[in-house]
């Protein structure tokens, strides 16, 4: 993982972002510190263009509307056909019909290399009755083992099925190509106090896409690398610290990560 890193910040690769309004700004700042470069450009009118110049497109929705939907197609169209690789982040599928039918309207006329979502979202998108709480995860990875087994084959199936890695982040993290699949255990409870930690740690995967051809390599190494920012961001708190305070540590933590920090730090198992 740490050698992609290197990578990335040796080519620094341009990342298009369609994303969300809440979270633009970190999305935009994760980027940066990772060593990527990143633009927020979502009208019609130029997202092709931008994409074209792109190395990799990151796709958010959540704060759909119908404007930033048409956009996402006609990006995603253009960076298939221009072999760009494209991860979605299917922000509170399942909350709403809307939500749902729009996420899975991405799936069926893009060809995504990587989906970064949390359980419920996942779950949504693989066809299971769930619930979320606004964009939030109800659901949680199990850490009984027969739950967790079946979180896991779920997560390949569908990996099997869309020929692409899913991603899915919380306590837990699990991430397959439908052939081989990997738990990360990085990452710290504080995190879920700060609103955008999942966009940005999708915004790291589509750095790491634009800088390699390893779709599967480039979704570890962000989630490992958000995982083990939460970390750091937390260890560096001080007394009078809180959640404000571990968003920006987050973002120095990951300006300040290394091949060295991350082959230390490094919680990934392959299962």
């Amino acid at each position: 993982m740490g050698k992609l890193l290197s990578k990335l910040r040796g080519k620094s690769p341009l990342v298009h972002h369609i994303t969300n309004y809440v979270t633009v700004n970190d999305c935009a700042n994760i980027t940066l510190a990772i060593g990527a470069s990143p633009v927020m450009a979502d009208d019609i009118n130029e997202v092709e263009d931008m994409v074209s110049i792109a190395s990799s497109l990151v796709l958010n929705i959540g704060t759909l509307n119908n404007r930033t939907v048409e956009s996402i197609i006609l990006a995603g169209k253009k960076a298939n056909e221009l072999n760009i690789p494209v991860v979605l982040d299917p922000v509170g599928a399942g909350a709403t019909p809307y939500r749902t039918k729009i996420a899975k309207k991405i799936m069926e006329e893009i060809k995504l290399s990587v989906i970064r979502g949390n359980l419920s979202e996942i779950k949504t998108l693989y066809g299971i009755k769930t619930q979320t709480k606004g964009v939030d995860s109800v659901d949680s990875i199990s850490s009984n083992k027969n739950d967790f087994i079946k979180t896991k084959n779920l997560a390949m199936d569908f990996a099997n099925k869309l020929d692409t890695i899913i991603a899915i982040t919380g306590e837990v993290d699990i991430i397959t190509d439908g052939k081989h699949i990997y738990s990360i255990k990085n990452g710290h409870e504080m995190m879920s106090k700060v609103t955008g930690t999942g966009c940005m740690c999708t915004s790291l995967i589509g750095s790491y896409l634009g800088s390699g051809k390893d779709n599967l390599a480039a979704a570890l190494a962000g989630v490992v690398s958000m995982g083990i920012a939460g970390e750091m961001a937390f260890e560096r708190l001080d007394k009078c610290g809180g959640s404000g305070s571990l968003k920006t540590n987050i973002v120095d933590a990951i300006y300040n990560l290394s091949e060295e920090v991350i082959v230390k730090r490094g919680k990934i198992y392959e299962d």
